[in-house]
């Protein structure tokens, strides 16, 4: 497969991979809302706030959504988008790596941009998650006027890159049916099953069954037509016929079509590619509803994305309850839609604004804000989030571990680092999980009491005999133990079972 070469590529290719772990640090004063939320709002760098994130959410997100610079050669307020082209494929290349690792395996990506860098991308995006894994490049309508000071052509469309974790289980959701693909109906001839339309029943696809003629009931003779077969038998035919599900137009001798009726079709509208200003929202959309959210302030985002975009989005990658991230949060329009369609939401923005702007209007949507997608979906309000900032390095230099960090910092790396899974852990225990059979522990700042040596931090016997039991093979079960040292030798290691790793040489900095 052709890749995408440039200036300093082989660093960003590891750029992932040497980002230090932070650890994520609540701000109390500026989360808002229900305490007990899995939302997340996230101030910093967003390499390094995804690399956070990776030991406890890899895997775990089902729709991600981001709107990066576009490279466009001029300058915005909250960010600097004219990046020389070769820098512009460097920072994204990391970047891209992080949030792939992030997506569940039944999830999917959705990217916005323009002819600046879109083909670009999806050379990277090809490289980073497979060329089977493209789904579409959906065309949006941003605009709706033509701008006749364009200098060559006026530009009213972006692109909206589409590509799946694992396109073999990732299904899509049909979008919602609305009164305008339900005013594609009609009733013509009174038909007690109510509106229908019609499909054409000749197509350009051989079907050995499909080249009888057709009589009409004013006796005129159908066949299909050159190069053409009908897609149904003669005797599927004659049963639609007999069961009125026939239309041969008003004078009853045109080109035989099957009625579709509305009470027959399935809950929702198979996407498409093109997205009109009219369902997907456009630029105007989306400068009215920041300046309705943040009309008190004295600054706002001049590049948002209408809610009815990215609401079209979540219709057809998520549904309630899934976890959707945006690491490009702007001015907050995927978190805002995100809680207004209940899904689960974690954003990143980099400099003040994640507070100014990202905070302020997350806490208008809790507090019941109208504006956007809000009547649609019957928004009252209700909620919550946490803030957090990008705090210290966990790993020095030399990747071992520094001093001080929690528990659950701890858990979350050495799973992740052994297993290349997120941890899920509903109450805190010694015992991680079991990973291809192997249960993993972990003995730490007294993680079992104050039970000495080192408050249970040390392996021995006694300590070992009150770790929970292997949930597998309780007799026999392989077991990973790591702890600050073990005094139990060599031979009874072996004869129990147990590989013991040491804190803090043998935790995993990458």
């Amino acid at each position: 497969m052709p890749i995408l070469n440039w200036l300093n590529k082989e660093q960003s290719v590891t750029a992932a991979r040497d980002c230090p772990y932070r650890l994520l640090e609540q701000v109390p004063e500026l989360s808002y809302g229900e305490a007990n939320t899995d939302n997340m709002l996230i101030q910093g760098d967003n390499l390094e706030a995804l690399k956070a994130l990776i030991p406890t959410h890899a895997g775990r997100v089902k729709c991600i959504f981001i709107d990066p610079p576009y490279n466009t050669k001029s300058a915005f307020e909250h960010y600097d988008d004219n990046l020389e082209h070769s820098h512009w494929l460097s920072m994204i290349y990391p970047r891209m790596e992080l949030l792939h690792q992030l997506l569940a395996d039944d999830g999917s990506i959705w990217i916005t941009l323009d002819d600046n860098e879109s083909h670009y991308m999806k050379v990277i995006l090809d490289e980073i998650f497979g060329r089977k894994n493209f789904v579409a490049n959906c065309i949006w309508q941003k605009l709706y006027t033509v701008k006749n000071s364009a200098k060559y052509l006026s530009d009213m469309h972006e692109h909206v890159l589409v590509y799946s974790k694992n396109k073999q289980i990732w299904e899509r959701n049909l979008l919602p049916r609305t009164e305008k693909s339900a005013s594609n109906y009609s009733n013509a001839d009174d038909d007690k099953r109510g509106a229908w339309t019609t499909n054409a029943i000749q197509a350009r696809n051989y079907y050995s069954l499909g080249t009888y003629e057709i009589v009409s009931p004013s006796g005129r003779k159908h066949v299909p037509p050159q190069g053409t077969f009908w897609r149904i038998s003669e005797d599927s035919f004659k049963k639609l016929d007999s069961d009125n599900r026939i239309w041969w137009g008003k004078d009853g001798n045109n080109v035989p079509r099957v009625k579709k009726f509305l009470s027959e079709a399935k809950d929702g509208v198979v996407p498409a590619t093109f997205w009109s200003y009219q369902d997907a929202g456009s630029n105007a959309d989306a400068k009215k509803e920041v300046r309705e959210v943040f009309n008190e302030l004295d600054e706002i985002f001049i590049t948002p994305k209408p809610e009815k975009l990215i609401q079209r989005i979540l219709n057809i990658a998520s549904k309630e309850g899934d976890l959707v991230l945006d690491s490009f949060l702007g001015s907050g329009t995927t978190s805002a839609v995100s809680a207004k369609m209940n899904r689960k939401f974690i954003g990143i923005e980099l400099g003040e604004h994640a507070e100014s702007l990202c905070v302020h209007r997350q806490k208008k949507v809790i507090d019941g804000e109208q504006g956007g997608i809000s009547k649609d979906v019957a928004w009252q309000g209700g909620g919550g989030f946490n803030f957090y900032r990008l705090g210290e390095v966990i790993f020095n230099e030399n990747g071992s571990l520094k001093e001080g960090i929690s528990f659950n910092a701890l858990a979350s790396h050495i799973w992740y680092g052994d297993t290349r899974n997120s941890l899920d852990q509903k109450e805190k225990s010694p015992l991680l999980g079991v990973h291809n059979g192997t249960a993993y522990y972990l003995l730490y700042n007294g993680i079992l009491g104050d039970k000495r040596p080192d408050g249970g931090n040390v392996l021995t016997s006694k300590v070992l005999a009150i770790l929970p039991e292997h949930p597998l093979d309780a007799e026999n079960g392989k077991k990973v133990i790591y702890g600050e040292t073990s005094r139990m030798g060599s031979a009874r290691l072996k004869s129990e079972n147990i590989i013991f790793k040491q804190i803090p040489y043998d935790v995993r900095g990458r």
